[in-house]
């Protein structure tokens, strides 16, 4: 007799009260749950509860009829209202022809009445295992596609001679071997993705996933599908089955960048999961166990997180058994330069312009600029007068072009009025497309919109 398991539940549809317990006898020992059901209009209500892997379908349920074909009209119907289900159809020998044609239609396989029981195992046996392959190929095809996505973001060495970053390094060589969640603070470009990344590269989890997700830019009727994944159907654009990012990251790493834009709603969603170590996708309540290492990261104050009408306790402590503060770029200015010759190296090389070099001139200037876009703005600088460059040298005009001085002559170095005139310098550039002076200004559109409102623009 085949190997059988007991993890799969089967659900077996006959109007024949002795078919059923029959089958029902021969497969409760070999399988998970057997039910049991004498008239096929129930089957929307057995199928959209979910966890049926196998249906035994009779092919004929009115009496006279022998066709089969109320059999390949349910047929159909199940395979609209639950794909992962394989159907096995039950027929006497005068349909075997009916039935199979049923099998070019989809069904799985089918049994003659009176069966073999050994028989009958096997071909359960035997179905279950192609559903599980199917379901498995399904699987790593959508956790690809989220790799996919990922893998597309731009991986950057850590420069960082200061001693302010030197401290930051070491406490990742500190909390890189543990399991502990990080929550990484600091202002917007300071580089928290690299340091969650170094993190990962550091830790038992470094051959699995680092997943990365903008919370920032998950509208929230999205949040639990990006996050915990769906099941096809579930809602309008949910085509096929796709694993969250919490099931993509089990074993490895999960980056939940600007979580401070969460709203209060979806924190507590959030935290269920992390209390839980578990997900259910959208359109079933199947629990899916995940364990996946918590790095956060967000441009909130540690007083701002501790507001609890900005941000859920709770939640906060989950996430923050060990916090860094990345230091602006303003407060490291032996970085740099450093970074300057860096970046300035790697996009030569990107657009065959190699040889350029900073002006030796220009490096007090650079130094005593407070850089408000921190390292993403240089980075940005040093590619557009890389692109742009005439000659083999860099100077200040070169890369700071939106460095103006105050009316008075002198630098307005308040980060307040920086930040105002870097919006409104972005929405004008972009003619009011707010999507894409978000991506110019390195934000999310929510983060933007706050910012917007604080300024009053």
């Amino acid at each position: 007799m085949a190997k059988t398991t007991k993890r799969n539940n089967v659900l077996i549809v006959d109007d024949d009260a002795d078919v059923l317990l029959a089958a029902e006898i021969v497969l409760k020992r070999h399988f998970g749950k057997i039910t049991t059901a004498n008239d096929p209009e129930k089957l929307p209500a057995f199928l959209a509860g979910g966890g049926y892997d196998v249906l035994l379908l009779d092919m004929n349920f009115t009496a006279g009829r022998t066709s089969g074909q109320e059999g390949l009209d349910w047929l159909s119907k199940v395979q609209r209202l639950s794909p992962d289900t394989k159907v096995i159809l039950m027929t006497a020998y005068g349909a075997v022809e009916t039935a199979v044609k049923a099998i070019k239609d989809g069904a799985a396989d089918f049994v003659v009445k009176p069966w073999d029981n050994d028989r009958l195992v096997a071909t359960v046996a035997s179905t279950l295992r192609f559903s599980e392959a199917a379901r498995t190929v399904r699987e790593l095809s959508s956790v690809q596609q989220v790799l996919n996505e990922d893998s597309s973001r731009l991986e950057r060495e850590i420069v960082g001679r200061s001693a302010a970053m030197q401290r930051i390094l070491a406490q990742v060589e500190k909390v890189a071997p543990t399991d502990a969640s990080v929550l990484i603070l600091g202002e917007n470009g300071t580089g928290k993705e690299l340091i969650a990344r170094a993190i990962h590269r550091a830790s038992p989890r470094a051959g699995r996933a680092f997943v990365h997700v903008d919370l920032g830019a998950i509208a929230e009727s999205l949040f639990e599908s990006e996050l915990f994944g769906h099941k096809k159907g579930a809602f309008t654009d949910a085509r096929d089955d796709r694993a969250g990012r919490f099931e993509v990251a089990s074993g490895g790493t999960l980056f939940l960048d600007e979580i401070g834009n969460l709203s209060v709603q979806m924190q507590a969603k959030l935290l269920g999961a992390l209390q839980t170590k578990a997900v259910s996708r959208v359109g079933s309540d199947a629990p899916i166990p995940v364990d996946a290492r918590i790095v956060s990261a967000t441009n909130l104050s540690a007083a701002e997180l501790a507001n609890p009408a900005r941000f859920r306790q709770d939640l906060r402590y989950r996430i923050n058994t060990v916090e860094m503060t990345l230091p602006p770029l303003r407060e490291r200015p032996d970085d740099i330069v450093p970074l300057l010759e860096y970046y300035a190296a790697r996009f030569a090389q990107k657009y065959g312009k190699s040889g350029l070099k900073i002006a030796p001139e220009a490096t007090p200037r650079l130094k005593q600029y407070h850089w408000p876009g921190n390292v993403r703005e240089l980075v940005h600088s040093v590619e557009r007068a890389v692109i742009m460059a005439d000659s083999d040298t860099l100077g200040v005009d070169d890369l700071l072009l939106k460095h103006e001085p105050a009316p008075n002559g002198a630098a307005d170095l308040n980060l307040e009025t920086l930040e105002a005139r870097a919006i409104r310098e972005a929405i004008a550039k972009h003619e009011g497309n707010l999507s894409r002076a978000a991506r110019e200004l390195g934000l999310g559109r929510t983060t933007l919109y706050r910012k917007m409102a604080k300024h009053g623009i």
